[in-house]
């Protein structure tokens, strides 16, 4: 073996003694304070609920990191380590809660375990009421949210194009075939100019999740159906997504543009690579709005898909009108959506970034990992394009 080939193998070695490292200090978090607030922490429980309860959580704790490891190669384990992650992070985050409100019921004078005891109950009831709804609505057909979005340089003959925006489908290992078909009818019924697709299209290759995208051909617009690569891609064959939309008759924008034009007005609807497309190494992948725009003519206005919101950088430097994008899933399940915020400005809706461009940040059509969304609902975007001013 050469040295090349040694340094590789220690950098590997070093890479998964991190990531177990850290799988496991998540895992005794995300474990450890429910542990407390519901088991241990005063309640006083009799000998064989401590004993069970204990080995509950000390059993998810190791079958979390172990279920997301074998999620990489089985989609039964990551069903498994997706389902435990919701879960757990639901119950850390109102065991967290539940400890803050057993603070203003020592104030109150209420001793243990009864104090102990209230808490436990109460986290439990309020966690498998928002798990619930929670998987309710991720597995569901997400509802229409219709917002007008007002572009002066768009031409009159395009005033009331309908833009629907889909992102986040995120296609996995839980078979959603039949979802797939009923809402790409969702979709047709609103009888749509344009589709957008921003990208995460799935978790997965396109062998993988043949079925799932086929539903993807039958989508109906007027005018365009367009497509862009999300990170998620450049996890699981980015280019051959590219051409599973083709194949399915979608425009994929790798860095190129279309130009639509309805009662004589036009509109460039163009598209840029994720921003995480040059850490994929493939040739050709990286986001590049120059390219993308290359020969347009700078009086039309643009329509940008870009997958991840911050991508608005460079939208707003090339003059774009309105950029479509999503990643961010709305948080997904609160209150995720906090740290969400440290990576992308913008979670969700509508932003003017200036007098010219906008910005629309779709919450997502599906889900990423655990099968749940807590006050983070679905979406179908329902764009309605104007060329009157705001009023």
């Amino acid at each position: 073996m050469s040295q090349t080939e040694q340094r590789e193998q220690a950098v590997r070695a070093r890479r998964r003694l991190r990531f177990l490292v850290v799988a496991l200090v998540v895992a005794a978090l995300l474990f450890g304070v429910p542990w407390w607030v519901l088991v241990a922490g005063g309640q006083d429980w009799p000998g064989w609920v401590v004993a069970l309860g204990s080995a509950v959580f000390l059993a998810g704790a190791v079958a979390l990191p172990y279920s997301m490891t074998k999620g990489r190669r089985s989609d039964r384990a990551a069903v498994v380590g997706d389902v435990l992650l919701g879960v757990t992070w639901v119950l850390f985050v109102w065991s967290i809660l539940g400890a803050l409100a057993e603070l203003v019921l020592v104030l109150a004078g209420v001793d243990d375990p009864t104090r102990s005891r209230v808490v436990a109950a109460a986290v439990v009831v309020v966690a498998a009421v928002l798990l619930a709804h929670g998987h309710h609505e991720a597995m569901r057909v997400p509802r229409v949210r219709r917002t007008e979005v007002h572009l002066p340089r768009l031409g009159p003959g395009l005033d009331g194009v309908k833009l629907v925006l889909l992102a986040d489908t995120h296609y996995g290992p839980i078979d959603r075939s039949r979802w797939s078909a009923r809402t790409t009818a969702a979709v047709n019924a609103l009888d749509p100019d344009i589709v957008a697709h921003a990208g995460d299209i799935a978790d997965g290759t396109p062998a993988q999740r043949l079925t799932q995208s086929a539903p993807l051909g039958d989508v109906r617009a007027t005018l365009a159906r367009v497509y862009v690569t999300g990170n998620h891609e450049y996890f699981n064959e980015a280019q051959g997504w590219l051409d599973r939309m083709s194949e399915l008759g979608w425009e994929a924008l790798h860095n190129r543009h279309v130009v639509v034009e309805r009662g004589g007005s036009r509109l460039v609807v163009a598209g840029i690579d994720d921003r995480t497309a040059p850490s994929s190494g493939l040739p050709g992948h990286q986001p590049d709005i120059a390219t993308a725009l290359a020969g347009t003519d700078p009086d039309l206005p643009v329509l940008l898909l870009a997958h991840q919101p911050k991508q608005i950088t460079t939208a707003v430097e090339a003059g774009v009108d309105l950029q479509v994008s999503g990643h961010t899933h709305g948080g997904q399940i609160w209150p995720f959506h906090l740290l969400v915020r440290l990576d992308q400005p913008w979670l969700q809706g509508l932003t003017r970034l200036n007098e010219r461009t906008h910005l629309y940040t779709s919450r997502g059509a599906g889900f990423w990992g655990p099968p749940f969304r807590v006050f983070a609902p679905s979406e179908i975007s329902l764009l309605v394009l104007r060329s009157t001013p705001v009023g």
